[in-house]
């Protein structure tokens, strides 16, 4: 295991150390240089602590400086264990006055130690920040509203410091005798968002300590392994290979495709760009939130070294792409006008690369949400307009569905590639988005000679309307295997079985209320209102640190202004703020105000989430009735229009992506509605009926969901 630390020791021993030994510690097992501010720092804390201590010099406690925290890529400055507490210090030499953003980071390291840190999870911890010129002291000791044994964030100048620890130690009353073994060395299981994970892994390289270990829980290691192989073997036997990984919401699929991507692109033994993959979403907030998370990062780490952000995001958009940039790159390649449905390269447009041939500079091309490429219809369309993303060429009479363009271009190469298809669900959310069954007819009808590799579950009613066995019968080159399935939700570590309760509520299973008491008993609240502004409480009350909210609707919604929610405008800009900004940004999610929509949060995930569910999906007598909204007056029922059962298929998949997005808890909020009359006897606001509303409502009741007050 590596190094968690800079340096640890008992009180005893630490206390009658040298403090330029236990600086020499620090400086030999630091990673790279130490700056002079960071040296003055660590002397500044050897010397408070070696006096601060005293009194406790002859107890069984220890001492950690710069302990790893490797989910938030960030150390704690000091931990201290002693009578059975954990105490994180976090310093701010010079600072006078103690900011929201400090009491954030402290706290946000002692919940990560709770959740995820093993020998901790039944410790009392204490969260300390120290600006040491801070002339007050916290008071009032008081643990969370959670019972969990995580100490409000408490606050002390380095004069008191000694003074805090005794009155928290006297509060808590623990025992000397309760001592501390391994904790050190810990089992260290973090469940990171997207986000998290895309920083570590393009940081490190690694993936090693940003995912779960578990002995007990399914872990996303041996589909990666798997995925290796994969391109492994298919490099050596120079074959053309597609693999399709499925998982159940918040399994972690965009973190596979990210660790593979990034696995492959900086293997030791690949020599060259070209033996690297590519990450590739349709999916673009995801994409545009990702980049500039990414980049953000990498910019503030390198800004010393004169990198400006263009050149940060620059270096993030060839790792992550938008899968229309790709495919725009291969369009300019071809010849136009396509002749008798029959796609071929132009060799005035593109040059010919040996073992590359016509193709993309990447064997490994890795497709996130595969279920959301495009049918021939829309793409043919699209492409006969000219497009709006990339080079507007246009391309009447395209002759193919965006799948089977794709696999075209990995086909292009004449030596090896990998496809590996990302595959959600039920995740199909938008008008034109073809599900897998394009996948599979196009490896059926035009490339016979590429061998597939599918998830065992690709065969389940989700899947390709649960045809996929039917589509295969023909294909000689198929291998099912388990290790392409992701079966556990990592997003919600709380609660392993949301997926299956979300899934049998829309479902209207009868196991729904059985699940729903499994999720709650194991930690993770649902909880359910009819008042936006309770809703907005709640969630307010839920969160510590930086933990973040924000509020979720359909697209498809359209009377929220009257609760004082704003439907977050389109444009992946706006998704970037609203995910990426903290709280004292009035564009952030934590605001409040600007609900997102399965569009821009699919693949994303928030700490905690309202759900505020409007009159377009409706639970009418033991059924889902769906509606759309007319823009003016009305609600009109789609039942018995031409796209009806491809909308009712969209709505419901929208609403199971917006349920699975919260990692620790979420409250769904049904409006009430209007049931106020005009003095004429009409209803003030015929577009916000009650009778539109309450059949969710009651049916969401009787589940046991708990309302709250």
């Amino acid at each position: 295991m590596a190094n968690r630390c800079l340096y640890n020791a008992s009180f005893k021993l630490f206390l009658s150390s040298d403090k330029m030994k236990i600086l020499g510690t620090l400086h030999d097992n630091y990673h790279g240089e130490a700056l002079t501010t960071t040296n003055e720092a660590w002397k500044g804390e050897i010397e408070l602590l070696q006096d601060v201590l005293q009194p406790w010099a002859n107890e069984a406690g220890e001492i950690i400086f710069e302990y790893d925290i490797p989910r938030l890529s960030k150390r704690i400055d000091v931990v201290l264990l002693l009578r059975g507490i954990v105490f994180c210090l976090e310093f701010k030499v010079g600072q006078k006055e103690a900011l929201q953003a400090d009491v954030e980071q402290v706290m946000d390291y002692a919940l990560d130690l709770k959740n995820f840190h093993r020998f901790s999870h039944d410790r009392i911890i204490v969260p300390i920040l120290i600006p040491t010129n801070y002339k007050r002291r916290s008071t009032d000791f008081m643990p969370s509203a959670y019972d969990d044994d995580v100490y409000n964030p408490l606050v002390t100048g380095a004069d008191m410091l000694q003074k805090l620890l005794t009155e928290v130690l006297n509060h808590a009353k623990t025992s000397e005798a309760d001592t501390f073994d391994n904790w050190i060395i810990s089992p260290y299981t973090p469940t990171p968002t997207i986000i998290e994970a895309a920083r570590t892994l393009y940081e490190s390289h690694s993936v090693e300590e940003i995912t779960r270990h578990e002995a007990d829980k399914v872990s996303t290691d041996k589909t990666i392994d798997y995925l290796l192989r994969i391109i492994d073997q298919s490099k050596r036997n120079a074959q053309k290979s597609i693999c399709f990984v499925t998982g159940v919401p918040g399994a972690g699929k965009t973190l596979v495709g990210l660790d593979v991507a990034i696995k492959q692109t900086y293997r030791k033994e690949n020599s060259s760009k070209e033996d690297g993959a590519v990450y590739l979403s349709g999916n673009g907030p995801l994409v545009a939130v990702l980049t500039e998370a990414l980049a953000r990062d990498n910019y503030q780490k390198n800004k010393n070294q004169g990198k400006r952000m263009s050149d940060s995001r620059r270096e993030v958009s060839e790792f992550i792409q938008i899968i229309h940039r790709y495919r725009d790159n291969m369009l300019a390649k071809i010849k136009n006008p396509v002749e008798k449905g029959v796609i071929e390269i132009d060799p005035e447009k593109a040059v010919r690369v040996k073992s590359a041939g016509y193709g993309e500079v990447e064997h490994v091309a890795i497709f996130d949400e595969a279920q959301r490429s495009w049918t021939h219809k829309r793409i043919a369309n699209y492409l006969k307009r000219g497009g709006t993303y990339g080079n507007k060429l246009k391309v009447p009479n395209f002759p193919f569905s965006e799948a089977e363009f794709l696999i075209w271009s990995l086909d292009q190469r004449e030596d090896w590639a990998v496809i590996i298809c990302l595959v959600g669900g039920g995740q199909e959310i938008n008008t034109g988005e073809a599900g897998i069954t394009a996948w599979i007819e196009a490896l059926n009808n035009r490339f016979q000679h590429w061998q597939v590799y599918i998830s065992d579950k690709l065969t389940e009613p989700e899947y390709a309307e649960g045809k996929v066995n039917e589509l295969l019968q023909k294909n000689s080159k198929v291998t099912f295997a388990d290790s392409l399935h992701l079966a556990v939700n990592l997003r919600s570590f709380r609660a392993e079985r949301l997926s299956s309760f979300i899934h049998s509520l829309l479902s209207m299973n009868d196991d729904a209320k059985v699940l729903y008491k499994e999720v709650v008993a194991k930690g993770y609240p649902i909880v359910l209102t009819r008042d936006m502004d309770k809703a907005r409480k709640w969630l307010r009350s839920m969160a510590r640190g930086t933990q973040q909210t924000g509020v979720l609707v359909s697209k498809e919604a359209a009377r929220f202004k009257p609760l004082a929610v704003n439907i977050l405008a389109p444009g992946d800009e706006n998704a970037v703020h609203w995910f990426l900004e903290d709280k004292t940004d009035i564009r952030s999610s934590n605001y409040l105000e600007d609900a997102a929509t399965e569009i821009q949060v699919q693949g994303l995930e928030l700490d905690f989430a309202c759900v505020l569910w409007d009159a377009d999906m409706r639970y009418v007598d033991g059924q889902w009735e769906y509606f759309k909204f007319n823009g003016k007056n009305k609600w009109n029922s789609v039942a018995n229009t031409p796209n009806g059962q491809e909308y009712k298929k969209y709505m419901l998949n929208a609403y199971r992506v917006l349920l699975t997005r919260a990692r620790l808890g979420m409250i769904i909020c049904v409006p009430n509605g209007n049931d106020r009359l005009t003095p004429e006897g009409f209803p003030e606001d015929p577009t916000r009926l009650p009778t539109a509303y309450n059949g969710t409502y009651e049916y969401l009741k009787s589940l046991g969901i708990e309302e709250i007050e």
